[in-house]
């Protein structure tokens, strides 16, 4: 799982599936969170993604480096706990922008029943569970 974390971590930006209905959804993510051994991603309540997310959790993400791509498959459950939204954004202090742990808008999630496959044309693809 930490490699993994380090992957996302380093590209810096990874884009996000969801579905609405019976269509896809993309959007990039930047901010992602190692927290009691877990990864974590956070938005907001008010974003169409926690409205997709409510209704179905099941996501999958693709990152791309340096000639690498990882990609990342499994459920997103919220944690509501003041401590992990404070971690998230101690880690990214420019979501405070926006964001607070108090504020009732900061959503984060992390990933259950978790499979990231690192992918390259020069090598065999490896998956990993989390």
């Amino acid at each position: 799982m930490r490699e993994v974390f380090d992957f996302l971590k380093k590209a810096g930006v990874f884009f996000i599936a969801t579905e609405e209905g019976d269509q896809p959804r993309v959007r990039p993510f930047g901010a992602v969170d190692l927290f009691e051994d877990r990864i974590y991603l956070q938005t907001g309540r008010d974003k169409a993604f926690s409205r997709q997310i409510a209704v179905n959790p099941k996501v999958e993400l693709c990152a791309c480096m340096d000639g690498r791509w990882l990609r990342v498959n499994g459920k997103l459950v919220e944690d509501d706990r003041r401590e992990a939204k404070k971690h998230m954004l101690d880690s990214y202090p420019q979501l405070r922008r926006k964001y607070s742990e108090d504020d009732g808008n900061t959503l984060v999630l992390y990933f259950k029943d978790a499979e990231a496959t690192f992918s390259s044309f020069t090598e065999a693809p490896r998956t990993v569970r989390f």
